[in-house]
């Protein structure tokens, strides 16, 4: 039998495969995969790696190489991704979660913490993989949360999120366009988006692997901002008292939400966060009382 390979060796070489390839973040890539096919996390694996690491795991870590070297992204192979401190099921039906939608979820949190909000009640909108609405509900256990998304394919995944992280009995999941599933009368003391807004002249230069992604949670028309524009017009609609409306905008559309809120008198405050490369990234509006 071959003896097995030192198992930083293999990572070394296994992430030049990356490297060449011009894969960013090679070698983090590879220790992710190594984790997924041995089944342990990062400490495991430089603890235990190279005794787990038999000709089968070999083999199997080889065929993810094979995939991803031809740059479909990683999460779709191993139909898996890391989104605050969870592992959530992915597959092609959604966009891989991107550490940018992290800061939305942070802000949502830390605002309804601060206000004092008794069981909050908070709307995703565009849910997808369900990341937003799951990871609100794991982290205040006294909410509730109803989650939209055109696409029955992606609420399919979302349901299976919810379920696998035990949050299932506090997240009500609904097809809808925007917010056409809600009633007249529904109100949310938080209404989340991560609303498509790559411009159409922007698409043909993103990255292969984000070109995986469906386009319909992507393309935000000529300028971005046709999701956002619907956002900004009904969402006011449905928000209570005292509530904000949070989203999450792409490069240099800062300045244009902020035109689409002055014309439009219900609203009452606009500020916007940055995300860790410091862009401009989360809008958060309040209304009228």
């Amino acid at each position: 039998m071959a003896e097995v390979p030192y198992l930083p060796h293999f990572i070394s070489e296994r992430a030049k495969i990356f490297e060449d390839a011009g894969i960013e973040c090679a070698r983090v890539e590879m220790e992710w995969i190594l984790c997924h096919v041995l089944d342990i996390d990062r400490l495991g694996l430089h603890m235990r790696g190279s005794e787990l690491l038999n000709k089968k795991a070999i083999e199997r870590v080889n065929e993810i190489i094979a995939r991803r070297v031809q740059r479909y992204p990683l999460q779709f192979i191993l139909e898996e991704s890391w989104f605050y401190g969870r592992k959530f099921y992915v597959n092609s039906s959604v966009m891989a979660p991107t550490p940018e939608t992290e800061s939305l979820c942070e802000a949502a949190i830390k605002f309804t913490q601060a206000q004092g909000i008794s069981h909050p009640r908070i709307l995703d909108v565009g849910t997808g993989s369900g990341v937003i609405a799951v990871t609100i509900a794991a982290e205040l256990k006294d909410c509730s949360v109803v989650a939209l998304d055109i696409s029955g394919e992606a609420l399919d995944v979302a349901r299976k999120n919810a379920h696998d992280i035990d949050v299932a009995d506090r997240i009500e999941f609904h097809q809808s366009d925007f917010f056409s599933a809600l009633a007249t009368d529904d109100r949310f003391d938080l209404i989340l988006s991560n609303p498509p807004y790559i411009c159409d002249d922007d698409y043909p230069t993103l990255q292969k692997e984000v070109l995986e992604d469906p386009k319909i949670a992507m393309l935000g028309g000529k300028d971005g901002l046709d999701a956002i524009r619907v956002v900004v017009r009904e969402a006011p609609d449905y928000l209570a008292l005292g509530g904000r409306i949070m989203f999450e905008i792409g490069f240099g559309q800062v300045e244009g939400v902020a035109k689409l809120t002055e014309t439009d008198d219900r609203y009452t405050s606009f500020s916007y966060i940055k995300d860790l490369a410091g862009v401009d990234r989360i809008i958060i509006l309040g209304c009228a009382e």
